[in-house]
């Protein structure tokens, strides 16, 4: 059991590598790995064994001296802290071919996330199923959340409309919103919001290869 201590304000820079480490150890574990060092750890995911030592901290003391992890037991602890030892009640706006591709991603369901329905506006695309039933229509999105329970609206609109969107959906009720439209999307009331910028990534990556 991991020995309690005082609470610790958490980098922002932590949580996104504390989800490498939990993708890493279960590839490990399903390679039939059971314990693994720190230094091991780091090497997999491209890091020093003191960031991970750091890292892991915040929340515990997991390991063993002279041991290193148990690959399960830590594997468990990291989806504690992540809150992935529970299901997050999640929908799609938007059915074009992002957002049915992110419905057809099997990596939802074994995370944790529950894909709900997904919703759009054209009527050639409602009622058939991409990925996670009937796509339902936009004009039914607050009837829906207000009598489901909704934790997650992963938004994949154009980004003319996904500012409305977001606002309509926080004001429904739903507490956290992860935007692939190419806006920068804010939340009116409070609320979780999340942008994903593949544009910009992708601009990224043409500097690099340029500038190699």
């Amino acid at each position: 059991m991991p020995r309690a201590r005082k609470k610790q304000p958490v980098p922002s820079a932590t949580v996104p590598r504390l989800s490498q480490y939990l993708r890493q150890l279960q590839e490990l574990q399903a390679r039939g790995t059971s314990t693994i060092s720190s230094r091991q750890l780091a090497e997999a995911v491209g890091t020093n064994p003191a960031q991970i030592r750091k890292d892991l901290s915040y929340f515990g003391e997991f390991g063993i001296r002279g041991v290193g992890y148990e690959v399960e037991h830590l594997i468990n602890e990291l989806k504690k802290c992540l809150g992935l030892d529970r299901a997050w009640d999640t929908i799609i706006i938007g059915a074009g071919k992002l957002g049915t591709a992110l419905a057809r991603y099997r990596g939802f369901g074994k995370q944790g996330f529950h894909l709900m329905a997904m919703f759009d506006t054209s009527k050639a695309v409602i009622g058939k199923n991409r990925g996670a039933g009937p796509v339902l229509s936009t004009s039914d999105l607050e009837k829906y959340i207000r009598r489901h329970h909704v934790d997650i609206a992963i938004v994949t609109t154009p980004a003319a409309v996904a500012q409305t969107i977001i606002d309509r959906a926080v004001a429904a009720g739903v507490p956290s919103v992860l935007n692939f439209a190419p806006i920068r999307a804010q939340a009116k009331k409070p609320a979780i919001v999340r942008q994903v910028d593949l544009s910009t990534e992708l601009m990224t990556l043409s500097y690099y290869l340029k500038n190699r």
